[in-house]
């Protein structure tokens, strides 16, 4: 059987990234974004390879996920990345800080997450009984880790990834006895839109160490908090 990712945010950065690196490789990709016909990339992708499929999806309404894992009921998943993130305001100091915007941000970055497991699990359970061990992966971010946390500030995108990592683990442990792995990841600093032209690495770099990750992914691994080079990160 191809093996099928779902992969939320697939129209730019390391959704799109991740989303070319799995075609490459042969597999059935699911790629979904707001507005997949406005990503001139991603349409380049899809006519491009006929194993791609694009649908529109705005993570933070729930009717649509709901719609779309029912339009959906017959596949398998074999892995699905919840890539679509916001970091909200940048610059604000503490006594600043936009509640609203806050809100917003924890809507994409926690809620949604939660709600797209949900809905899919059952097709990652279709996976697993097909002989695969599913994977629900989650970009976090290493500056959720309150351990490794040494600068204060970032409140709102800081708090989003923190209450992400508690959703994973919990995930972790809830969906193990149907034979589904989830794992917070971290793409490392990548030049993105989010990330900015002073990042560390770029998309291709961050997308080929997260595949590998996944790739190599073990049992003890299972609710783990991991960077794309491999390495473990205290929460």
């Amino acid at each position: 059987m191809t093996p099928t990712l779902l992969i939320t945010g697939a129209n730019r950065g390391i959704g799109l990234a991740l989303t070319e690196l799995y075609l490459e490789h042969g597999w059935q990709v699911i790629a979904c974004c707001r507005f997949p016909g406005s990503a001139p990339h991603l349409m380049t992708l899809k006519n491009r390879y006929a194993t791609l499929t694009t649908h529109g999806l705005d993570v933070t309404d729930h009717t649509a996920i709901q719609h779309l894992a029912s339009q959906l009921s017959d596949t398998p998943i074999h892995l699905l990345i919840n890539n679509a993130g916001l970091y909200g305001p940048k610059g604000y100091q503490f006594g600043e800080v936009d509640t609203a915007a806050w809100r917003d941000v924890l809507e994409v970055n926690t809620i949604a997450p939660l709600v797209i497991a949900e809905h899919f699990t059952p097709h990652l359970e279709k996976a697993s009984q097909s002989g695969h061990t599913p994977i629900f992966a989650f970009l976090s971010s290493k500056v959720g880790s309150m351990s490794d946390n040494q600068s204060g500030g970032g409140y709102i995108y800081r708090s989003s990834k923190a209450a992400l990592n508690a959703v994973i683990k919990s995930l972790s442990i809830d969906l193990r006895s149907k034979g589904i792995r989830s794992i917070a990841l971290h793409p490392g600093w990548v030049q993105t839109h989010m990330g900015g032209p002073n990042a560390l690495i770029d998309t291709a770099t961050s997308a080929q160490g997260l595949k590998h990750v996944l790739d190599t992914l073990t049992d003890s691994q299972n609710g783990n908090f991991i960077d794309y080079q491999g390495q473990d990160i205290g929460w």
